[in-house]
């Protein structure tokens, strides 16, 4: 299931009456922030996300400078939905966890509820991690009952029976479909109809009630035709397509999943989710620059009082001439002193957000890397597979099978092929399946050829294993410097060596190659050293580089090792 499912956006949002703008002269009142929210999540309903999220900036600064908590979580909420909207649910997941944080200072159950069943989507049917998203929802259900939202409390049953069905606990999940069967039509919402016939469906299903499935599939495909809800509607043919494949009515099973491929194709989105890195970035830097300004703001009103203090002490001079001398001694180095630590303070900060901003660019290319290959091999490969095992059946079928048919076949299985080595690239197989040291080895071997040979060297066990984010770090890191000795070092030996020294990791990288003087740093930069120290940094990690003109390099990087 996918996170974009009406769940994820559905009755999650507080609504305030009215619009206005905000004046430049003066910060607004609550019921002008409130106003303007409202504007935001009209915008976002629009489809128009980016005015929406622009909006939000705003709101969120003039929230927090009146420090009303609901606010500032309503205004989170708001821009997470903005970026559920567009299936970008990492963003999501950190908006809403940001504005869970400023719910739990208020008394109100509402917002409290509407954000623990937002962050249940995103563990379930974004993150896959169901108990955790039920958790959630479960807290959903507490707030719910607080305050008398019976249609929430529906919605909310809805998405506990769906994750327990995902994971194939239709026991556990049953007496939540009742309750919704039970209060649907008294309570509940047609946008969720669709999908409530679909889970009934899948229930029967499991039973082996095939007659009744049947009933409910149908009925869905009804509904869904008739209204709105086309992802619920694509959802329901593709569940609708194991179902037949199962018993055996194959050709119904393809028609369906041609369906369900054609209706997924029509909800495409790839510019809106464009637009949304742009914005969700400023929306960080944002952050960073509020802490600026205050840094700023405090050492211009010290200044101010300094300079006030300066006067005092000029009206008394005549009266107060040798003390006046002392101090103004003193007060100089304590000016001076001053200004140093606000500058220091200042650049340090600074140097944070460059940091951020690198690791952020680095776990997205990470996270996208992940996501780009797991579509690749759950979906795209798994639909070439289908497409090429129905054409085999029917081939079977076929006493006389055409020329076409046959080549057809190849062409998928080729297609298919090329996927999953695509997929591969991204995230090699041997680091998901065997692990780091693995891959490591077959990144030596790879890129070893008749001019240059890499060497791979571990005093580790072949079979040790650690957090995947952890190894597919440090393997794009180690990647990054072997493609340095390639392209620049003119080396005809490498080698990589990695030793465990109780919670260290310590890697070595030589080459025999030119050399370089370390610091020249335009050359280390040309490197893209800058950012692979920034990814060592963020690891609590240290990088040393020991290299001589016509002696080659060794890198060293020493990392603790990760626990989760």
């Amino acid at each position: 299931m996918s996170s974009n499912r009406f769940i994820s956006f559905v009755f999650l949002f507080f609504f305030f009456n009215g619009t206005s703008v905000f004046s430049k002269e003066k910060t607004p009142s609550r019921d002008e922030i409130a106003k303007e929210l409202k504007s935001a999540i009209h915008l976002m309903r629009e489809g128009k996300h980016d005015q929406s999220l622009i909006k939000c900036r705003r709101i969120l600064r003039h929230a927090i400078l009146i420090k009303d908590n609901d606010l500032i979580a309503s205004t989170y909420n708001t821009i997470g939905g903005n970026f559920d909207l567009f299936s970008n649910p990492e963003k999501s997941f950190f908006y809403y966890n940001k504005g869970l944080i400023y719910a739990d200072k208020t008394n109100d159950s509402k917002l409290k509820n509407l954000l623990h069943n937002n962050l249940g989507n995103i563990y379930c049917f974004d993150k896959k991690e169901y108990q955790k998203g039920i958790a959630h929802y479960k807290k959903s259900l507490e707030y719910s009952a607080k305050a008398n939202d019976s249609s929430q409390l529906v919605l909310t049953n809805l998405n506990i029976a769906w994750a327990y069905f995902d994971i194939q606990e239709f026991n556990q999940g049953h007496p939540y479909l009742q309750f919704v069967n039970k209060y649907q039509e008294k309570y509940g919402s047609g946008m969720t109809i669709v999908a409530l016939n679909m889970l009934n469906a899948l229930y029967y299903a499991d039973k082996k009630e095939n007659q009744k499935a049947e009933f409910y599939f149908n009925k869905a495909i009804q509904l869904g035709n008739a209204g709105s809800e086309k992802f619920d509607l694509a959802l329901t043919h593709q569940e609708y397509a194991k179902f037949l494949k199962s018993n055996g009515q194959y050709q119904k099973a393809y028609e369906n999943l041609t369906l369900y491929n054609s209706i997924t194709d029509e909800l495409d989105n790839e510019e809106q989710i464009s637009k949304a890195k742009t914005e969700g970035l400023n929306l960080e830097i944002e952050e960073y620059k509020r802490e600026v300004e205050k840094i700023e703001s405090e050492y211009k009103t010290q200044q101010e009082i300094l300079q006030q203090e300066k006067t005092m002490a000029r009206r008394k001079f005549i009266a107060v001439i040798s003390i006046f001398l002392i101090s103004i001694v003193l007060f100089y180095f304590y000016v001076q002193n001053s200004r140093l630590i606000q500058k220091n303070r200042l650049n340090g900060l600074r140097n944070k957000i460059q940091q951020n901003i690198i690791n952020a660019s680095l776990s997205g290319q990470e996270i996208e890397r992940k996501k780009i290959a797991a579509f690749l091999h759950d979906n795209i490969s798994a639909l070439l597979s289908s497409a090429g095992l129905h054409l085999s059946v029917f081939n079977t079928k076929n006493q006389n099978p055409s020329d076409e048919i046959i080549k057809t076949i190849a062409l998928l299985g080729e297609a298919h092929d090329k996927v999953r080595d695509l997929s591969h690239e991204l995230i090699p197989a041997l680091l998901v399946r065997f692990g780091l040291l693995y891959a490591l080895e077959d990144l030596c071997e790879k890129n070893s050829n008749s001019t240059i040979t890499f060497e791979f060297e571990s005093n580790i066990d072949n079979q040790k294993r650690y957090p995947e984010d952890f190894e597919i770090k440090i393997y794009f890191i180690i990647t990054e410097l072997l493609n340095n000795i390639i392209k620049h070092s003119q080396a005809t030996i490498g080698k990589v060596t990695l030793t465990e020294n109780d919670t260290v990791l310590k890697i070595q990288v030589f080459d025999n190659g030119k050399g370089f003087d370390t610091n020249q740093f335009q050359l280390l930069e040309g490197f893209g050293i800058n950012q692979i120290r920034a990814r060592i940094n963020a690891m609590k990690g240290n990088l040393t580089i020991d290299s001589k003109i016509d002696m080659g390099t060794i890198i060293t990087i020493d990392v603790p090792i990760s626990k989760t």
